[in-house]
């Protein structure tokens, strides 16, 4: 039922180093505020902060009142107050306010603030305009990974996706960059980089200019990991954009998982309180049933319960011996997965309640459809039906976009009569949203003849190849298209199944998304690592946009064992979803691999339309 790990399946390196040098860090930092202090936190980092260093650990460094960053004046008494925030120009004004105020009143304190993962000059320029620059110290706690499970590291770092692929902004590149630093400092070099898209490409040349810089460090080191693989997330926005049938994938689209740990209401814990649970493979009964498909998860809960129950039943003929060793030693561990196995009962019935009412197999379907490019106009009407039924403002964006891509954009007519309809249904203040989607590749409207593929076909049957391709270029940089189809086709994205696909035994990455298509993020690193490289794949990486921006480096490391060699770390940038994480668990058991994930966060298709949306949920 779950996937067991092969036996000769490679160790991961064990993270919690990670964590143990971002704990020391922040004590270094809070220790050069001597004596007691007060601490102002930024909503984003706490749930990170919690997982580093929690509340009494901040006490025994003589913290004494924690305080949450938010638009209203401080109350604190303390002398010394420090701050702990992103850097973001907002936070700056918040703490000009505090240290002007204080002022004003003719109240001397002393205040730090500590950036993190790093500063940025615009935020020490905001205080400097704001006069308050020669108050307050400056610091960065560069914590910039945190290890959220064996094999998934985070940045937590959401707004690298619309920073990069809808503004253009470049400044959390050198946060990654750092970060990959790190990595191969402490876990030794990696000996085969492959890497696609611009982003990729840029945070990959930056990472190897600071190795040079520190010339030395790494060499002569045994590689903990064999290969490296960076992908942006706009090489594949198709994956990200469809609903999630894998149990990790559907509690977060349901119940959103934040940073490791999800809130369970009490309609789940069948109490009066709500619960903060922790997933990870900590998590024994979770970690069998991550990665399943989610029509597989009730029979596999059920079964668990039989066997538990068992288990208690064995009590009942057992003399006073038996009985002491059941309690001493089986019964605490019986009682843990009992407490388990109801929440994620509980939560399985909940997701079943929410998805019968959504009508969620007839979106599926429709998905599907999306995907294999059948039936496009009852698809579309069945947007239209969406909208006009104002079912939900993201969840109408989402599939107009999977529409947009797949189609490789959208009939003039057909974008102007959805956006009438959305901006009618949902309200004209999404407006902005649209050119946000259109900028970024997400949404957008074919020029009029730009039905390229009927035109590419006759040119291509009368010049050769790689002039077609040159003319297709010319074409394709006058918009960014997805070319989804031909790709699809290519990489054989959508398998061809005799019969029912057979979902309690995957033969293929496609189960994740219920057999119907391949992510395409996880067959580019499938076809990479097979090739050793982008040989052959030519035609593919020209269909993405990525012509100049698919690259290899790799060097002949003797030193490589052969163990090393069959982990490979994956770097998404932009998000990755928990799909992904399991196809690609998938492949590491077909192949005698084991992936290690890299993301700027976890992302799902809600999260990616809310960071495109100019309308704040």
């Amino acid at each position: 039922m779950a996937f067991p790990h092969r036996p000769d399946a490679p160790e991961l390196p064990d993270f919690s180093m990670l964590k143990r040098l971002a704990r020391d860090q922040l004590i270094y930092l809070l220790e050069q505020l001597p004596g007691k202090k007060d601490l102002f936190i930024e909503a984003d980092l706490m749930s990170p902060l919690d997982r580093i260093a929690n509340v009494s650990i901040l006490k025994q460094h003589e913290v004494d009142k924690l305080y949450k960053v938010e638009n209203k004046p401080a109350l604190s008494s303390s002398e010394q107050l420090c701050f702990l925030v992103r850097p973001r120009i907002k936070n700056m004004r918040y703490i000009a306010s505090l240290v002007n105020a204080d002022k004003m009143a003719g109240r001397t304190r002393k205040y730090k603030v500590i950036f993190s993962p790093q500063k940025f000059y615009a935020c020490e320029m905001v205080l400097e305009e704001e006069g308050v620059y020669g108050d307050v110290s400056c610091d960065e706690w560069a914590f910039s990974l945190l290890p959220l499970d064996v094999d998934l590291l985070s940045m937590e770092l959401p707004e690298f996706f619309r920073d990069y692929f809808l503004e253009g902004d470049q400044r959390w590149i050198n946060t990654l960059a750092q970060a990959l630093h790190l990595l191969s400092t402490l876990y030794g070099p990696f000996p085969n980089c492959y890497g696609i898209g611009r982003c990729a490409k840029m945070s990959y040349e930056l990472w190897k200019r600071l190795e040079e810089e520190e010339d030395g460090e790494t060499k002569g080191r045994r590689p903990e990991i064999g290969h490296i693989f960076l992908l942006d997330r706009d090489v594949d926005f198709v994956t990200a954009l469809c609903s999630q049938v894998v149990y990790e994938g559907l509690v977060d689209d349901t119940f959103r998982i934040k940073c490791g740990s999800v809130d369970f209401g009490p309609e789940i814990t069948s109490s009066d309180k709500s619960l903060k649970v922790l997933l990870n493979a900590e998590d024994k009964v979770f970690n069998e049933i991550r990665n399943e498909h989610f029509s597989n998860v009730f029979g596999f809960l059920s079964q668990k319960a039989r066997n538990l129950q068992a288990q208690y039943d064995r009590r009942r003929g057992m003399d006073i011996k038996q009985m002491k060793n059941f309690v001493s030693q089986e019964l605490k561990g019986l009682k843990q997965e009992h407490r388990l196995l109801s929440l994620h009962i509980g939560a399985c019935e909940s997701i079943m309640k929410k998805k019968t009412k959504q009508d969620f197999q007839e979106l599926i379907k429709t998905e599907h459809a999306l995907l294999e490019g059948f039936n496009i106009r009852e698809s579309t009407s069945y947007i239209e039906e969406h909208i006009d039924r104002q079912v939900s403002p993201i969840e109408s964006l989402r599939l107009m976009c999977l529409l947009s891509i797949t189609e490789n954009g959208l009939i003039p007519k057909d974008y102007r009569s959805l956006k009438t309809q959305y901006l009618q249904s949902y309200g004209p203040e999404h407006l902005l949203t649209f050119s946000n989607l259109r900028r970024a590749g997400l949404l957008t409207e074919q020029a009029p003849g730009d039905t390229l593929t009927a035109v590419e076909s006759k040119v291509s049957k009368l010049v050769t190849d790689k002039a077609a391709g040159k003319i297709t270029d010319a074409f394709s940089s006058l918009a960014k298209r997805s070319n989804f189809r031909a790709i699809s086709k290519k990489l054989n994205l959508i398998p061809r199944v005799d019969g029912e696909y057979d979902l309690k035994v995957p033969r293929d990455m496609a189960y994740v998304f219920s057999g119907a298509y391949v992510p395409l993020s996880c067959r580019i690193i499938e076809q990479v690592l097979e090739r050793r490289g982008w040989q052959g794949l030519d035609e593919v990486v020209r269909l993405l946009n990525c012509s100049e921006l698919a690259f290899t480096d790799m060097t002949k490391d003797d030193k490589a064992s052969s163990e090393s060699l069959r982990l490979i770390l994956v770097v998404f940038l932009g998000g990755c979803t928990f799909s992904e994480i399991s196809a690609l668990r998938f492949l590491g058991r077909e192949k005698g691999y084991r992936f290690i994930f890299l993301t700027t966060a976890v992302t799902n298709s809600a999260r990616l339309m809310e960071a495109m949306s100019e309308v704040k949920a």
